[in-house]
């Protein structure tokens, strides 16, 4: 059976092994999971752009997975940036805007994690703990009954439209999100799936069962390349 199409916004990175000059970059581990959902993971390059142009470079994909990366300038939500903010990039943040905007409007399957669940929340009129008191840096803990693996900085503040929490840390940091009344499926975590995906793919899977519902291209079978 053909692989539904997930596409994953690239993060900018300063190099990579191999590379001479700047690098656009995806976690292996990340598209790893989708592959091995059954999805067919297509990474995209950030472009500042209008909804309008982020929607029609979406249109072949099934689903969005909106992934971790650096922090958002806080302009966005309405406040100054902390001293702690990192790998802030004007064009990411108006790509990863678009596209969290782009898919939640038009009902497509979209999961997003740590950063990509932030943007989320910030392109529906929340906004974002700048610098928790205690990171979840390197942390492994027990959310919702199960052992998640976290390394955020940041946290939700004030929770956009629509969004509901579904669970929390022992500390009552808001680790999991949904969106009420939407069409098409959602989920926003703020730990990394992509760790643990090997004892736990169910989010990877629950994506890839959603795009392969979507009326959108996948990618071409064996039989089809042979023609």
């Amino acid at each position: 059976m053909a692989r539904p199409l997930i596409a994953v916004p690239a993060r900018f990175s300063a190099g990579a092994s191999a590379l001479r000059y700047r690098a656009e970059v995806a976690a292996a581990a990340l598209l790893e999971a989708v592959f091995d959902a059954g999805g067919e993971p297509v990474v995209i390059h950030p472009a500042a752009a209008s909804d309008d142009e982020v929607r029609g470079r979406l249109a072949f994909a099934g689903g969005v997975l909106l992934p971790g990366g650096g922090d958002l300038a806080a302009r966005w939500y309405g406040q100054a940036d902390h001293d702690s903010l990192y790998d802030v990039d004007e064009v990411q943040d108006v790509f990863d805007l678009a596209v969290a905007r782009v898919t939640i409007d038009d009902g497509v399957p979209l999961l997003s994690i740590c950063r990509g669940t932030q943007v989320v929340n910030v392109a529906r009129g929340g906004d974002l703990i700048q610098d928790m008191p205690n990171p979840h840096r390197h942390l492994i803990h027990e959310v919702g009954g199960q052992t998640v693996s976290c390394y955020h900085h940041q946290a939700l503040g004030r929770l956009g439209k629509d969004l509901e929490v579904t669970a929390r840390a022992a500390d009552g940091t808001v680790e999991a999100v949904r969106l009420s009344g939407r069409a098409g499926w959602y989920r926003g975590v703020q730990w990394h799936p992509e760790d643990t995906a090997d004892a736990a793919p169910d989010l990877f899977e629950a994506l890839v069962q959603a795009a392969a519902r979507q009326p959108s291209l996948t990618a071409p079978t064996d039989a089809r390349l042979r023609m």
